[in-house]
């Protein structure tokens, strides 16, 4: 009770008396509040149910950790170190993995993956076979990697959400990356040799790669935080206690980097080498607002790895990072600027799917139709599952639709089989990342569309689908019942 009235009281003297944004403090007081257990998790009903907490609050992180320029750095890092185009694109692939754990947005990692492929298509003006390539390569290995993480994209916790509300069991956050860990890092180096084998020649993957100064140069333009002000106060408002206050006209902003002078690769350095050359070596320290982004992803994601040992919700321990990084003088971003960059409507018609999905379950109409689909041999109907899942999005092109509509019926399919609706239901969202065939079947693929032909989809779609189904099915077959989750 009197931590109740501290908490209340710190927040209307924080809305009276600070600049501070209304909801930033509101926010704030819930997370508080849920931390020292005053209210409980299902508090956050009231407002949205938990994945739709979960997910806000990720994209929250998600824009504190690109304001940081974390991302940015990552991926320069990685693409600078390339000596030939088969190293390029493992090291692209590499680095939009990693992406995965940062950006809870196929789209988003897609936008923040734009401009590394810009500054590479610069640099390999003359090298088009490359560049097309490339071009195919980004978003596949964007949507094959999603699998890597529980809010790598909404459906994944769209399938959480409806297997809790089936069996009163999901797949936590370290147990999804258990399992999705593996397929992501094979599919991405797989997707990589194949785009490689498509679209390149021998003589093209055997020619030393020279876009050092480009990449670097992308590096110096991208560090910069797009964001220059915040949250600033409007002056002392007449008749309002404290607002006359120095901290009333206070100001928050994040403050601009300055980019390092950019060296010619002709400029000769002390040890003989040219900046070409060296500038892989010096890579700058990570700046405050690095290592603020940094330190708050590791804590989040500690803190939802560990959630059996705590058992702090993760829509909580999201909350909290997401707090964190958008807080005054400590954070990399406001929170207005934040939430500029949440995706609304994703979020709504992800709550409106799962909520359809949730009907489907519970009126028994999943039940129906998986007694017309028939059951069959355990590794038939999990063959029959991939199956339809991989060619889902020739029908329903949104990554969320297909698994509202899917898992529904999947996981009676199981039950009515004797099989494990966790191991089916996770089967089919990872085929169900596979959206290549047309521009249209996935963000990630249109943002990308200036970079090749509609033709070079269908020829890639047309190989990497049933490899993609392969990897799928072997994986349910011969890893995960050793992770733990057994087809029966």
């Amino acid at each position: 009770m009197i931590l109740t009235l501290v908490v209340f009281g710190v927040a209307v003297l924080l809305w009276v008396c600070t600049p501070l944004d209304d909801t930033f403090v509101a926010l704030a007081a819930v997370a508080a509040l849920l931390l020292f257990g005053v209210l409980p998790a299902s508090s956050l009903a009231a407002l949205g149910g938990a994945t739709t907490w979960l997910l806000l609050a990720a994209f929250v992180l998600a824009a504190g950790v690109t304001a940081s320029g974390l991302t940015t750095r990552l991926a320069t890092w990685l693409v600078g170190r390339a000596r030939t185009v088969r190293g390029l694109a493992h090291l692209v692939s590499l680095g939009l993995l990693l992406s995965a754990f940062f950006v809870p947005s196929t789209s988003g990692r897609a936008a923040l993956a734009l401009p590394v492929f810009g500054a590479l298509a610069e640099g390999l003006k003359n090298r088009r076979r490359v560049v097309r390539a490339l071009g195919v390569l980004f978003p596949s290995v964007i949507l094959l990697t999603a699998v890597a993480t529980l809010v790598g994209a909404g459906a994944h916790l769209i399938t959480n959400s409806l297997l809790e509300t089936a069996t009163g069991h999901g797949i936590g956050f370290g147990w999804w990356l258990l399992l999705g860990v593996p397929l992501a890092v094979v599919s991405a180096h797989l997707t990589a040799e194949i785009v490689l084998w498509l679209f390149t020649t021998r003589e093209d993957r055997a020619r030393p790669l020279q876009v050092e100064v480009a990449a670097e140069q992308a590096t110096v333009e991208m560090r910069v935080p797009a964001l220059v002000g915040a949250a600033r106060s409007e002056g002392p408002l007449p008749g309002v206690p404290c607002s006359d206050s120095p901290t009333q006209h206070r100001q928050f902003r994040t403050l601009e980097l300055a980019p390092p002078p950019l060296e010619t690769p002709e400029q000769p350095r002390a040890d003989g080498t040219s900046a070409a050359k060296s500038w892989r070596r010096r890579t700058p320290a990570l700046t405050r607002q690095e290592w603020t982004a940094l330190t708050v992803v590791l804590a989040v994601s500690a803190a939802w790895l560990t959630e059996p040992w705590h058992h702090i919700p993760p829509e909580v321990s999201a909350l909290t990072g997401a707090l964190l990084i958008t807080a005054p003088r400590l954070g990399t971003t406001t929170f207005k600027a934040a939430f500029a960059e949440v995706p609304w409507p994703l979020l709504v018609f992800m709550a409106a799917t799962t909520a359809l999905g949730t009907a489907l379950i519970k009126s028994g109409a999943a039940d129906l139709a998986a007694g017309y689909l028939g059951g069959g041999s355990d590794l038939r109907l999990l063959a029959t599952v991939i199956g339809v899942s991989l060619a889902a999005h020739l029908v329903i092109q949104s990554r969320s639709a297909r698994s509202s509509v899917l898992i529904p019926i999947v996981i009676p399919l199981a039950l009515a089989a004797g099989m494990n609706p966790a191991a089916l239901a996770f089967a089919s969202t990872a085929a169900a990342g596979f959206c290549h065939t047309l521009t249209s079947s996935a963000k990630p693929v249109a943002l990308f569309s200036d970079a090749y032909r509609p033709k070079d989809l269908l020829k890639l779609s047309a190989v990497l689908a049933p490899v993609t189904g392969l990897l799928v099915f072997a994986a349910a077959v011969l890893l995960w019942p050793y992770l733990g989750l057994p087809l029966k």
